[in-house]
This record gives structure tokens, sequence and C-alpha cells, in this order.
């Protein structure tokens, strides 16, 4: 299948250079000057520093004898994936317009429903979705914002001209995650090599931590003068945890469980060692269903009973704000185009993945008819699980995927099987093409910001499309030139 690659635009053959990108010239030449023996004591010596610093995260369809997640080391890859100045411009611009027309659409769906009533967005696909959250219709949220980090995932497929475009490929709008290697990815670089940086200009990422407290101090309850900003993780035993643990001490801030919360005439107070302090804002990485065991899950004990009462109130701020689940649902994707018509009256800039809504009848017959073609994805499905990949399945696999798709034809959306952009890796055989997609984190406050550049994962399977980390997937630095 013909894909953009991000360095060649024309792949090198064996004993042959290939024609280099524009942008990449600079470090291609410094990449061939390399010994590959080096560059594998460099990989070493990285692999070595993240397991000691303990940037991990934990496989839960592996389980270690306690019955706990299998903790593993996220590879990383020391050519960084490179995007010229211009070519992150217009991106910023579109993810500022994209993630803008999301909180509209949030803010809407729980106050006026102005594009219900407009049919733009069909009224069953919010009040039948499991991540609308009824409890908070009418809920006022500091300056209207409910998406306050937002992970947008971005791929460059070939268009017809044999060059790349961008298209957007999901919005995770809930409790997104990854900073912390786009973060250390970074230092990882510089660390290694440090003359890298003196021959190009790199835009910093190393103030994201800076700008986050921001975005968060920025949603406080208007009463507040000097807030209190807290992380709430699930604990230690989450797949995530190193980043709650590393952002909170990157912020200065406090990292707390459910059991260090409580609430008291409305408010939220955390437990200390000099007595109980209030709690302003929670940036939560606990999904809603876990927040507050006396609306949401009754057996839950990782949120704090009453925290829903207090953020009704007014009295804390939650980011993301609950409920936010509507608008990075599968089956909602399709819609955002639509959304930024319909509130900004202006054309997206990032484009959509053509989508087939399985439970529109044209659209189920067309996708069962062309399965092994196809991309299926379940709408509530996360972390690369409950997919098919077409082209990269067994008749066994696509005919148990017709199965589902027959049998709950709502719980799916298709999409044609792009050829993700590939970037230089080095593998064991040596540096050879992986596939790549981009996930900017865009923070939104009283303005809408972000650090240039995103955590750029890569398929290090040969061919695999399938970038998670659960998914054997690794990390890349990205770094966006400044001229």
């Amino acid at each position: 299948m013909r894909h953009f690659d991000e360095m060649y635009s024309r792949l090198p053959a064996a004993g042959e250079a290939g024609e280099v990108r524009k942008h990449y010239e600079a470090y291609a030449r410094w990449l061939q000057a390399q010994d590959p023996r080096t560059m594998a004591a460099r990989r070493e010596e990285a692999e070595v520093i993240f397991r000691r610093v303990g940037i991990t995260f934990a496989v839960y369809g592996d389980k270690d004898e306690d019955g706990s997640g299998t903790e593993r080391l996220i590879p990383f890859d020391l050519i960084p994936r490179v995007i010229a100045a211009q070519e992150w411009t217009s991106m910023e611009a579109g993810l500022v317009q994209r993630v803008t027309a999301l909180n509209r659409f949030i803010h809407d769906v729980y106050h006026d429903q102005e594009i219900l009533k407009a049919g733009v967005v069909p009224r069953e696909q919010i009040e039948n979705n499991a991540q609308f959250r009824p409890e908070m219709v009418g809920v006022h949220v500091p300056n209207n914002i409910y998406s306050h980090i937002s992970g947008i995932d971005i791929v460059r497929a070939p268009d017809s001209a044999g060059q790349g475009e961008y298209y957007v490929l999901e919005d995770n709008l809930r409790v997104p995650s990854g900073v912390s290697y786009m973060l250390e990815d970074r230092k990882m670089m510089m660390r290694l090599f440090p003359d890298l940086f003196s021959q190009h200009r790199v835009a910093p990422v190393a103030h994201y931590p800076d700008l986050l407290l921001e975005t968060l101090r920025a949603s406080s309850p208007a009463t507040t003068a000097e807030p209190t900003v807290v992380v709430l993780t699930p604990g230690m035993y989450n797949s995530a945890y190193f980043e709650h643990a590393f952002l909170a001490q990157q912020m200065g801030v406090e990292l707390v469980e459910g059991q260090d919360l409580f609430v008291k005439d409305k408010f939220v107070y955390m437990r200390t060692t000099r007595g109980p302090r209030r709690v302003d804002v929670i940036y939560r990485r606990v999904d809603d269903d876990f927040l507050d065991p006396k609306v949401f899950r009754p057996t839950s004990t990782l949120g704090c009973a009453g925290l829903m009462e207090a953020y009704k109130a007014g009295h804390v701020a939650i980011c993301n704000a609950v409920g936010t689940g509507v608008a990075d649902d599968k089956s909602i994707y399709p819609y955002v185009p639509d959304m930024i018509q319909f509130y900004l009256g202006e054309e997206p800039i990032l484009k959509n993945v053509p989508t087939f809504q399985c439970r529109k009848p044209d659209d189920l017959q067309y996708t069962l008819a062309h399965l092994k073609d196809l991309v299926v994805k379940e709408v509530h499905g996360a972390g690369g699980y409950g997919m098919l990949v077409g082209p990269a399945s067994t008749k066994d696999e696509i005919e148990q995927f017709r199965a589902a798709l027959l049998a709950n034809p709502e719980g799916y959306i298709a999409q044609p099987t792009l050829s993700l952009s590939s970037c230089p890796t080095f593998v064991d055989s040596g540096i050879a093409p992986r596939h790549i997609d981009l996930r900017p984190f865009v923070l939104s406050g009283r303005t809408v910001q972000m650090v240039p550049g995103g955590l750029t994962r890569v398929a290090l399977k040969k061919g695999s499309l399938v970038v998670n980390s659960s998914q054997g997937g690794g990390t890349k630095d990205t770094w966006i030139l400044q001229d």
C-alpha cells in the first residue's frame, strides 16, 4: 500500500541514499555520519534510564500473579519525527478550531441543545449515548470549558497527488494520556544527542506543565484568589500512574486518591498532616463512573462521596468536566466538521477520515460487503482494542466481526484503511520505515494554547498500523522547527 514518508520523498533502496525532504536535510546528514554501534549503545542507555526513572505502563491483558497489570517499558525510538514550521502553524490553527467547536458542542448539549433542535446531530445519538450524563444538564462550568486537556490524534496519509495530507483520527476529551512521554522523550533526546539541538532550532515543549497549571487555575471557582489544585489518580495500579505522579510533581501540586478527599458543606477538602485543606480544582484521571459513589457507581472506592454536589454548587472545578465523553464517542466523531460550521461558521482546517456509521442501513450494508478493506471500531473502544483492521485480519476474525456488527450495528463505525505515514525508525535490523501518528495536547482555559509538538507514536512491527503502546507501539520525540 502506497504511503507518505515523513523524511524521504523517495525511500532509499539498497545501497542508495534516497531523496530527503528539505526540512529533514540537516538531520539526515547527521544521521548518515553516525556509527550504528553508537546508536545501538544510545538506545540501550535510554532504556536503562527510562527503567530507572520508572517510565512504565501497565498492560491489563497480561496479569502478574497478584492480578495487577504487568509493568512494561514503552519503547523509545532515537530518530525524531520532524515537522516544518509552516505545517505546524496550519495544524495548530486546525486544532484550536476543532477543540473550540467541541467545547461549544458539549456546552450546548447540556444546555440549549441548539444543534439537536437544528437536526445537525441526531438527538438519539446524544440521549442514548453511554457518555451522556443527565446530571450535567443545566450545570454551569467556568468559562464554559468542558475539555480543558484534549488529545487529538492526527495521521498523515497520501492524497491523490501522492503528497501527505493530515486527518484527525479521533478526539480524546475525557482523560487523554501520554503527555509525560512527550516531555520525557525530549529530555532523553537532549541528554543523548545535545549536539543535534545546537544544529536545529527545535521549538521547546518543557513549559507544558506551566501551561497546564495555568489552564487548571483558570478553571477555578471565581471566589478563589489562590486556587488549590490537585491531581486525582485511581492509584498506583493504573496503567498511567507514572504520568499522574509525574505531572503532579512537575506542577508542584498534590497527587491524591479518592480516600484523601472528603466533602463538607458542599466544599471539597484534602486530608493533610496539618488538617483539612480546601480543594478548588481537581485534575481528575478517573473516569466519570468512579468519581462519586453517591451519584454514579455506588461500589466505587476511587472517587469521593458528595463530589458532584460540591461540583454542581460551583465550589470545585473538575478537569476535564463530567460528561465530556459525550463528544469523543466515535459515533459523534463524524459530526465534528458540521459542529465547526454550526458554531463557528468556518470550514474545517483539519479533515475527518471518511466514516461509515453502521447504525445507518446503507452504511452497514457497505461495511459488511467490504470488511476485508476497512477498519471497524467499537464506538466506545480505546487503546487499539475492539477493532478490526480488515487487510491484516484472517477470514475467521472478519467473520467474527461480521456477526458482532449484525448483532449490534449501533456499536460500530467503519473507515477506509488509511496508509499512515512512515518515519525512519531504529529497529533491531537497522533503520527502517515504521508507521506513526501524532497526539498534540490542546489546553483550553481562558484561551486555547499548546506547546509546539505532541506525542508521536510508532508501530514497531513491520507493516503494522496499530501504534498504541498497549499493542506493542513505541514513541518518538516530535520536533517542530522554528524556521
